[in-house]
């Protein structure tokens, strides 16, 4: 029988484990409810939004400096402000000040349809192609 690369076992992202961490510890527990909201989290690789040399903290939850004298949230005030709105997929959202992309992916996974707008040419670009390689833009 010939295998074919669908047939043999997918590698895990090796951020998966600290990314389940990151919700279960981080979110969850601080009262993170919405299952549409942790699947998100979950979905979105926040290493992939900050600077390689900052990959090992990506799933901490603290503000990390993403260029530009700007920096990515926290996941757990992601998650508030994320939850808070109570999105659902008919939704249209437009974002201001879009960063590294992350909330914007987050956002993407829940929603019909959005809008982000990032008023830094350099972040702008950089988030136009993070979000381009998931399909976002």
């Amino acid at each position: 029988m010939n295998e074919t690369a669908s047939d043999q076992p997918q590698e895990e992202d090796p951020f998966a484990p600290a990314r389940r961490n990151m919700i279960r510890e981080q979110l969850a527990a601080r009262g993170i409810a919405s299952e549409a909201v942790l699947r998100a989290f979950m979905d979105v690789p926040r290493h992939l939004f900050v600077p390689p040399d900052l990959w090992q903290y990506a799933y901490d939850d603290q503000p990390l400096p993403i260029g530009q004298y700007q920096t990515i949230s926290q996941p757990y005030m992601v998650a508030v402000m994320t939850e808070l709105l109570s999105l659902s997929p008919n939704d249209h959202v437009l974002e201001i000040g879009v960063g590294s992309g992350y909330q914007t992916a987050i956002l993407a996974q829940l929603v019909g349809s959005i809008i982000g707008v990032e008023r830094l040419p350099t972040l702008a670009q950089q988030a136009q192609d993070r979000l381009r390689s998931f399909g976002l833009a």
